[in-house]
């Protein structure tokens, strides 16, 4: 059987973000990617000029029409795009509760762009945060979303419990954001697991948030283990990221053909 994975997100013309990247992460991953689109922007490797959403009916019509005839094994939602669209989302996705949802909380672009207005934001954490598989904010987005500060290690850890407490089954804590090594923490009910990794001096790193939620899903979608899914996918976007095409006069996106460190395919 040929692994389906499906992203429910936005649209980046750059194709460093968003749905492109994330098609490009299913092929690269050997998996059929299929895409739901909920918004679109005007964008580049600088920066997003405009955003325009999608409506919700038709949201959940494109996300029905697949499950009618090629339906996914694995679920990801990027930029999303407003409360409305988020309850369109979830009312579908609540026929389907078997498939394996990554929710990856997109707030605000690499250039600050608001992307997830705060009703937005309660909407996704009401409907979506129960309903996912794993969840994987940065840092900023966890901020944004539980309204505290998190920084250093102990607050990331209780961070994690706090996503779990709102019913997320599991949460990836990106630490791309935070000081010194870019630490990421998978929190899940029986533990918590560090991802290490090494930082790479880059403004290469448009939508590496996007490729990363993709990549697991992907793997998830071959039905592979979550602990393993999330550690192999962060192997290849450091790859992706050491091996970056350095395109665009902004933040370039990130190289979408790479293997793993030790140069073994995905």
């Amino acid at each position: 059987m040929t692994p389906i994975a499906l992203s429910i997100a936005g649209s980046d013309p750059s194709g460093g973000a968003g749905i492109q990247a994330d098609l490009k992460t299913f092929h690269a991953h050997h998996v059929f990617g299929t895409a739901v689109l909920s918004l679109l922007t005007v964008q580049n490797t600088r920066g997003v000029r405009r955003v325009e959403l999608v409506t919700p009916e038709l949201v959940a019509e494109q996300i029905r029409a697949l499950f009618d005839d090629v339906p996914p094994h694995a679920i990801k939602t990027g930029a999303i795009g407003g409360a409305e669209q988020v309850e369109a989302v979830a009312s579908v996705l609540a026929d389907y509760p078997a498939v394996p949802l990554v929710v990856d909380p997109v707030c605000v672009s690499k250039t600050r762009a608001e992307l997830l207005d705060r009703v937005g934001r309660d909407a996704l954490v009401r409907l979506l945060m129960p309903r996912a598989t794993l969840i994987t904010p940065n840092l900023d987005e966890a901020e944004l979303l539980l309204g505290r500060t998190i920084r250093t290690g102990p607050q990331i850890e209780a961070a994690g419990r706090a996503f779990l407490d709102l019913g997320a089954r599991a949460v990836l804590l990106k630490g791309g954001h935070r000081e010194g090594e870019p630490i990421d923490v998978l929190c899940m009910p029986h533990g918590l697991v560090e991802l290490h990794g090494t930082r790479i001096q880059t403004r290469h790193t448009h939508g590496v948030g996007c490729s990363l939620s993709a990549a697991i899903t992907a793997r998830l979608a071959r039905d592979e283990s979550l602990a393993e899914a999330c550690a192999l996918a962060k192997r290849w976007v450091a790859s992706g990221i050491a091996s970056a095409p350095g395109l665009g006069g902004g933040h370039g996106p990130m190289n979408h053909w790479a293997s793993l460190p030790d140069g073994s395919d995905v």
